[in-house]
């Protein structure tokens, strides 16, 4: 089922953008464990919209009803459920989407595989509504990991052409994770937070939209943990964040930029340092052979521009067979990646669940 992913932590997400509820179902957890709900709920709302001005005008409470799996606080042993109401649903401004495709949108590509009975409506399971209930299961699963000594956290890389610092393979803490988490607006530099806000708006105003980069790590993962060929640690995180709408790819470490380099320059030669063996530097992103090496995990996802613009597209008539043009109406952000932070950060944990 592809609305379902992993084995020993198995999620299984539900629901559509305009159905009375979204949800999830998480088997795997293991009972004795007094989950932080308010943390939860917290985590929830840095994903919701209606929250700033650069994200969509929808206004949704998301806030999780657990209705199996957990008992006076503490999970039982049985699958965690969690149910998150619909309730600002403007389902008419889709109505001229059911024969006039959205470019760039999973439109066309449902219809060819659902046909007419496609959920048109906000995208249908399509929609990035439907990461709520991921970001439940991250949470969740981010708890599970704290216990371990696992932190995982994420922070704006990049906007349009406007970059913030990347984050130090080597020097990387906890502390400074954290710290960003607890910001309005997920960046290092703050002064380059507010160029990006100044990008967002101008694609706003102009009834388009602009992209950009998530940058997460993840500290303290021993080494040794994934698999080689098909259980690699990139294969794994890679098929979670690429399970986020918008993302179009993912690098872990250098990532593209090691192209540039040669071997002599690209490698991270081995120290012993406190007792511990280290790398000096950390461009293989802390996975080497598909599994970890020790040093922080890094990778990056990159998102496209909403392709959800006030501006007249040119698409087709799917009923008549003619070219037409069309003006999306709704509500949308013009851009998607400060509310895709902690959507990247849940897919990371999720997946290390599973590795560990």
């Amino acid at each position: 089922m592809s609305c379902s992913f992993g084995d020993k932590f198995k999620v299984t997400v539900f629901g559509q953008s305009h159905s009375e509820a979204i949800g999830v179902v998480i088997d795997g957890v293991p009972a004795g464990v007094r989950l932080d709900e308010a943390q939860i709920a917290a985590f929830l709302q840095r994903r919701a919209p209606g929250n700033a001005a650069f994200a969509t005008q929808r206004k949704e409470s998301d806030r999780p009803q657990i209705v199996s799996g957990v008992v006076d606080g503490v999970t039982c042993g049985a699958p965690v459920c969690a149910l998150i109401l619909n309730g600002d649903a403007h389902s008419k401004d889709y109505d001229a989407l059911r024969a006039c495709p959205r470019p760039s949108h999973a439109d066309y590509a449902a219809f060819l595989k659902y046909g007419a009975a496609h959920d048109i409506r906000g995208g249908g399971n399509f929609s990035g509504r439907m990461t709520a209930p991921l970001c439940f299961a991250g949470a969740l699963a981010m708890q599970l990991l704290e216990a371990k000594g696992v932190t995982v956290g994420a922070h704006i890389r990049r906007i349009g052409f406007v970059q913030d610092m990347p984050y130090d393979g080597i020097l990387l803490d906890r502390q400074t994770l954290c710290g960003i988490k607890a910001k309005a607006f997920p960046v290092q530099n703050d002064s380059a937070g507010e160029e990006m806000c100044r990008v967002i708006e101008q694609a706003r105003l102009q009834a388009d939209s602009v992209g950009g980069v998530v940058e997460c790590a993840v500290l303290g993962v021993p080494g040794g943990v994934g698999g080689p060929i098909f259980d690699s640690v990139e294969s794994v995180i890679s098929h979670l964040v690429f399970s986020i709408p918008g993302v179009k790819a993912v690098a872990f470490g250098n990532g593209f930029d090691c192209v540039n380099l040669r071997g002599s320059e690209n490698n991270d030669p081995f120290c012993f340092e406190d007792g511990e063996i280290r790398t000096e530097s950390n461009r293989h992103g802390g996975v080497l052979g598909g599994l970890t090496s020790g040093m922080p995990i890094l990778f990056t996802a990159a998102f496209k521009p909403t392709p959800s613009i006030g501006q007249p597209q040119r698409t087709v008539n799917l009923q008549t067979g003619e070219n037409t043009v069309l003006t999306v109406e709704g509500r949308h952000d013009p851009c998607i990646v400060p509310r895709a932070v902690p959507c990247v950060e849940a897919a990371a944990a999720i997946a290390l669940m599973n590795l560990l």
